[in-house]
């Protein structure tokens, strides 16, 4: 069966409404003028960054892209109406306290009746085009439905007759939490690569939803709902439970949702990741990496990059970028630095403890394979170990990693040399994941940059 993530439809989404809002403000100006001279000057060049620095505004606040796939077409277009028509409002007012009645009044309405019913078609064109998609077996999710209710016979069949969303159900296990084996239930989930389990139970016992939530977490699986939440006693992570979805009629509600699965955090977190890693980039690294090169070279034989697989989002694995702090080892994927390290170089020594031998990692940003912030992407040979030991271990690589994190602003930084050490760096992994905000990605990166002024003793 054909399957396929696309990770950025709603990116896809809103560029399309930038391009025809463009486009639509360039065509106006045309059939106005007959001319494009003067529309990349001003006063008409702020007039064109300003209807789109309050369409990038009104999508920040109202959402509009964050649809889900049971989302009827109606409701996405009246959402664009809305959007639209504040769009219009801002754009006057703007107009009237700045008395910019210079601007042409036929241009502007010409603008946004060209964005209102070009975008429409858009909207129709993009909905129907991925419903036919998905009706043919693209972009799926495979889920699996366990208990046997009224209700999840309803949800079977509601979903069968819309195969636009791209649902497919791959099993109904007709059973109760008291019932169910829960490893055979994990085994055929892993075995199948589903990527949804919905639950439907009368009365969900705490323990087993925090169990499945659990296994959600570790696995990349979302857990899901179906009915009244009020119903389920939850977990005390899950007491500000995320608005349901509806299927048609029916409510189901994600138990395992996390703040960087809402497409807009992460669209603002990349923003970010992009402008600070540019930043460091050209104010820092240009001039200073001819002199760490330079240091490296004079002190030790080999090259002065090191590059290293290590585990990313997804469970991905990437190749992470430093500057070389060691003599060239066979070592250096199986063993961590360590204390007074015999492999660990002069000038390697000052780069590690100041951080430095990271800055090529902006680098690793910039491509997309990490964030600014985020959980610190171990070794592949130190995840494998820690894998299978450590409770919802993997639910730390449900976002990007960083070149800084919660754990190491709180200072576990460096070797993590016993169970506790790594047991607590990924218990604030988790912490991190669950409870992301951009103010704490800011608060992280200044505890980093103080920590830099302070002696740590794990900073070796």
């Amino acid at each position: 069966m054909p399957h396929s993530r696309s990770k950025y439809l709603k990116l896809v989404f809103s560029l399309g409404d930038f391009l025809i809002l463009n486009g639509s403000f360039v065509l106006a100006y045309l059939l106005k003028f007959n001319t494009l001279e003067g529309l990349t000057i001003p006063p008409y060049l702020w007039l064109w960054l300003i209807t789109n620095g309050f369409l990038l505004a009104l999508t920040f606040v109202f959402k509009p892209y964050n649809i889900d796939r049971t989302t009827k077409l109606s409701t996405v277009l009246k959402r664009q109406y809305a959007i639209v028509f504040l769009h219009l409002l801002l754009i006057t007012a703007f107009w009237v306290f700045n008395k910019a009645y210079y601007y042409s009044r036929v241009q502007l309405l010409i603008t946004f009746g060209l964005f209102l019913v070009l975008v429409s078609i858009w909207r129709l064109v993009f909905v129907y085009t991925l419903g036919i998609l998905r009706a043919k077996g693209y972009n799926l999710r495979k889920i699996v439905i366990v208990g046997s209710t009224r209700l999840s016979n309803r949800l079977v069949n509601h979903l069968r007759a819309h195969p636009e969303y791209g649902y497919y159900v791959h099993h109904t296990f007709n059973s109760t939490p008291e019932s169910q084996n829960a490893e055979e239930l994990q085994y055929y989930i892993l075995n199948h690569e589903i990527d949804e389990l919905y639950c439907c139970f009368p009365n969900m016992d705490y323990d087993y939803l925090k169990h499945l939530i659990d296994f959600g977490h570790q696995h990349r699986v979302k857990v899901k709902l179906i009915g009244n939440i009020q119903g389920h006693h939850l977990p005390g992570n899950l007491l500000e439970a995320p608005k349901p979805e509806w299927y048609g009629a029916i409510p189901v509600i994600n138990v395992t949702s996390i703040p960087l699965d809402n497409w807009w955090n992460r669209f603002v977190k990349r923003l970010f990741d992009i402008a600070f890693s540019l930043l460091v980039i050209g104010f820092v690294f240009t001039w200073l990496l001819p002199v760490i090169a330079i240091a490296i070279k004079v002190t030790s034989r080999g090259p002065v990059f090191f590059r290293q697989k290590r585990t990313g989002l997804n469970g991905r694995d990437f190749m992470c970028w430093k500057f070389r702090t060691m003599r060239n080892n066979n070592d250096a994927d199986t063993k961590q630095a360590t204390k007074h390290d015999p492999r660990v170089t002069a000038i390697g020594a000052f780069l590690r403890k100041t951080s430095l031998d990271e800055l090529p990692q902006f680098f690793n940003v910039l491509v997309g394979n990490m964030s600014v912030v985020g959980p610190r992407p171990h070794p592949v040979k130190l995840n494998e170990q820690y894998s299978s030991q450590i409770h919802k271990f993997n639910h730390r690589h449900s976002v990007k990693p960083g070149i800084t994190g919660l754990a190491q602003a709180k200072g576990y930084r460096g070797e993590t040399a016993t169970f506790d050490k790594m047991n607590n760096r990924v218990r604030l992994d988790r912490l991190y994941v669950e409870r992301w905000l951009f103010a704490l990605d800011i608060k992280i990166i200044f505890l980093t940059l103080w920590s830099l002024f302070r002696d740590q003793e794990n900073a070796y």
